[in-house]
């Protein structure tokens, strides 16, 4: 049987509020301390955080909304989130939504009533839904990855990631050019970098760019880049992820398209297995982590009461490797 707080005290000889005091980090006699240690060690004790964090007034508990656990970009988040937090006291509870937009609005509202003291949501699209929940939970609530004008935002520079791409395709020699995108109801993804994308295509001049959507999934983008190489024959697909990018590779390897001699492919995000597979994925790095331990930060003081830029943008950073020829 799990022992309690009442139990350790009754043991020790002392007030739950000394073992209270003790596990919270504060001041006990050395006596009294060891006495605790003993006793805890002995029986195995955890605190349970969550149901002391429940009766206090002001929880130390942040909840994350993630709408897939199955993505580099979201693990790597998630472990700067939880790094930052945990080196402030705070600890993380998580809900995956699995991309499904209720779920996401339940989840908000799921937090506010166990009692956080914050809310990090990355979230693929910011509806008139999300908004009110915010507004009726009336707890600080940090967006990441997405930007909105009622809401403090933390964002990569998705414009300066496309724009830099297409800069970089074009001085390749590149001209004749497929993008492989996703919906335009992911803002960051779907429009601000394909925007900076089709910038840096318009100061160019003289290329011939066909545009297709589809989804965030590999095996997706495997079906989608299969039917576009069966009507045209570009000279390099660029995938709105590094994601969609390997999928095409995939379907290039299984057709004898040799990249890049035959087919010049690149993406976005700098995940780890971009710079392990043969060729390496030119691609546009983007600093997961570093926007994970940011986050943990900006709720943090928006919990305090202090003030937080409402949008943050991190840089992002081109890196050329094997899988772009140059023509």
């Amino acid at each position: 049987m799990n022992k309690t707080i009442s139990d350790i005290a009754q043991m020790a000889g002392v007030a739950k509020s000394t073992v209270s005091r003790f596990l919270n980090g504060g001041s006990v006699s050395e006596d009294t301390r060891q006495k605790i240690e003993r006793i805890i060690k002995q029986y195995n004790y955890v605190p349970n955080t969550f149901a002391q964090s429940l009766k206090a007034k002001k929880t130390s508990i942040i909840g994350t909304v993630v709408p897939r656990l199955d993505s580099f970009a979201t693990s790597q988040t998630l472990i700067g989130i939880d790094e930052e937090l945990r080196s402030n006291q705070y600890q993380m509870l998580i809900a995956n939504t699995s991309q499904d937009m209720q779920r996401e609005i339940d989840a908000i509202y799921d937090f506010a009533r166990q009692k956080v003291s914050g809310i990090i949501l990355l979230a693929a699209e910011v509806t008139e839904a999300h908004l009110k929940a915010v507004e009726d939970i009336r707890i600080p609530v940090l967006l990441v990855g997405q930007q909105h004008e009622q809401l403090h935002s933390l964002v990569h520079n998705d414009d300066q990631a496309g724009y830099e791409m297409g800069r970089y395709v074009v001085e390749q020699g590149h001209r004749k050019i497929v993008y492989m995108g996703v919906s335009e109801k992911d803002r960051a993804v779907g429009i601000y970098r394909k925007q900076g994308f089709q910038r840096a295509i318009a100061e160019c001049g003289g290329c011939e760019v066909k545009y297709y959507e589809t989804s965030f999934k590999m095996s997706e983008a495997i079906v989608t880049a299969e039917a576009i190489l069966k009507e045209t024959t570009p000279t390099i697909i660029v995938g709105a992820t590094d994601n969609i990018a390997l999928g095409v590779m995939k379907i290039a390897f299984s057709n004898k398209i040799r990249i890049p001699q035959d087919l010049s492919v690149t993406g976005f995000g700098g995940y780890d297995i971009t710079e392990m597979i043969h060729p390496t994925l030119t691609t546009v790095k983007y600093h997961y982590l570093q926007a994970g331990k940011v986050a943990a930060n900006h709720i943090i003081r928006l919990v305090k009461g202090e003030s937080v830029e409402e949008r943050t943008t991190l840089d992002v950073e081109l890196i050329p490797r094997e899988s772009v020829d140059k023509l």
